[in-house]
Order: structure tokens, then sequence, then C-alpha cells
């Protein structure tokens, strides 16, 4: 990361699965902003303010007692069923939340990462490529229309903000289950045979890679949106297998362990998208910071 010594990177949301990578990534000179100081001595944190997301007072007190020189920005109602549960507390912290962190930084000139969602598509098809930035938003979940809101506001308040969809993330949770791949693992050694989606078309990124470049791009001029995605296209269901022969698993073995499914037979076809593939062209141009494929990151 590009920063002079003494400048501080505040992170909300640093105990989060992406949040506590990114902590990690940026090392002593980080800062976590959030309910929870974080869950793994590897982050090396330099410090932290308990903020309570719902409290926009306490928004503008952390700011201004860290003096950050950047701001990147995880926190989220991430889990889908709970968006559609709770929806005004997924406004709450995926749009009120970011507006007020936006405002906040714009008055003391701190740069801003926000981190959105490719679920801020899913209303129609994408292009072979995937979406691109300049692409209308189109989301059908609560948690979808809460992130588009968010990227709206953050960049109404700030402009010069760097609004960054991420796709499904994957990879080291920390033994805490969280993510595409360490959720699968954990249901699986629960005894579980889940069931993933043949129909549901995602471009995944490994958490730490995903981290990298968050951090890279705060040390960066660029605003407005950027996608950032992994190369390869792969629905639910693949994704599974490949996670599972990266850790030993054979073919027979790994088909055993989850079952192929479709949205409709779980009855959730209203409110996950068939395919939120992102097309990160415009981000491998700007980033030093390789993309890396599934099998690159699972290795």
């Amino acid at each position: 990361m590009s920063s002079h010594p003494g400048e501080r990177t505040l992170v909300f949301g640093g105990s989060g699965f992406l949040g506590s990578h990114v902590v990690a990534e940026i090392g002593p000179e980080g800062v976590v902003a959030g309910r929870e100081e974080g869950i793994h001595a590897g982050s090396r944190r330099a410090g932290f303010r308990k903020v309570d997301a719902l409290v926009p007072e306490e928004i503008g007190r952390a700011l201004d007692s860290v003096q950050p020189a950047r701001v990147i920005l995880c926190t989220a109602l991430s889990s889908l069923a709970d968006a559609e549960a709770y929806p005004g507390l997924a406004r709450a912290l995926n749009a009120e939340f970011p507006c007020q962190v936006a405002k906040a930084c714009a008055r003391i000139h701190a740069r801003l990462v926000h981190v959105s969602s490719d679920l801020v598509f899913g209303g129609r098809d994408p292009r072979p490529e995937g979406f691109r930035e300049d692409d209308p938003p189109a989301p059908i979940s609560e948690y979808g229309r809460s992130k588009a809101e968010g990227e709206v506001a953050v960049l109404d308040a700030y402009p010069d903000a760097l609004v960054v969809r991420l796709p499904i993330l994957y990879g080291d949770s920390f033994g805490r289950g969280r993510g595409a791949s360490d959720s699968l693992l954990a249901a699986i050694e629960r005894g579980e045979r889940p069931m993933l989606f043949t129909d549901e078309w995602r471009t995944p990124l490994d958490v730490a890679n995903a981290a990298r470049v968050l951090v890279e791009l705060a040390g960066t001029d660029a605003s407005g949106i950027l996608h950032v995605a992994g190369p390869d296209r792969v629905c639910r269901y693949e994704l599974g297998l490949l996670v599972l022969r990266s850790r030993g698993m054979g073919e027979d073995a790994a088909r055993a362990a989850i079952r192929p499914g479709t949205r409709a037979e779980a009855g959730v076809e209203d409110e996950r998208p068939s395919d939120t593939s992102l097309d990160s062209g415009r981000a491998r141009s700007l980033l030093l910071t390789p993309l890396l494929s599934i099998r690159e990151a699972l290795r």
C-alpha cells in the first residue's frame, strides 16, 4: 500500500470476514472501527474504536479521533435472508450508514473506499463478458436494493470516493465458517449434505486477494464505481466442487458430499439472481495486484 509513516487507515467492519483480511493486509497502521475488536492476532492492529453503526454521532467521533488518511468501509448486513427479514436494518447498515461515513470522510478529506456487491444486479442478464460499471443496477433482493441505494448515497455525499463492487468471496475465515468455502466445509463437517445451485452464476474471488486489492485501491485516487472479481464464471455447485477437490477430495467423494440443485427447488428464485457475473477489465488495467483464478487461489 502506498502510504506515509504514521498515516492511519480506518476499517469499518474490520472484524468481519473481509474486514479482518483488510486489517491484516494493512498491518500496524490499521485501526478497526466496529462493535468488535477483532478475531486473530495476525492482523497486527494498531488500534480499535468502538462504533455502533446505528448511532450516527459515533461515526464522526471515530474519524475525528483517529484522523485517518484512508477509510475502507466493509460494514454491511450481508445475509440475504436477514435483509429480507429486516429490510429497515438492511437500509440502515447498507445505505444510511455508508452515507454518514462518506459525509464524515468528505469533511476531513479522508480517502474512502466503500465495498458494494455484485448483487446490485440480477433483474436482467449480463452481457457475455459480465456486467460493466456503467450497466444500470437492477437488484431483485432487499440486500441488493439496499446496497444499490448505498452506492448512490456514498457518491452523492463524496464524489471522490471509490465504490468497489465485489462478487461472492471464498477463502480463510479464521475458523468461523464464513464465506463460500468455509461455510461449505463447516456444513459438511456437521454431517450435512448442502445443496449448491447449478443455476446461479458468479465470478468468485478469494477474500485475501480482495483485501489486497482494496488496500491497493485505497492508495490511489480512483473514484466512481469499480468492478473487482475473479476471472472465472462458475455456478455455485462448480465452485463447491473446486473447493472440495482443493482439500484433497476425489471427484466421486466431492460429488457425494454436496447436492446439485436449483434456486426454484430451494424456493429462493425470487431473491437470488441467476447471473451477476462482473466484468473486471477496468480493474485489471488499474491494479498491480492480480485477480486470481479459483484454481490459483485454492492451490
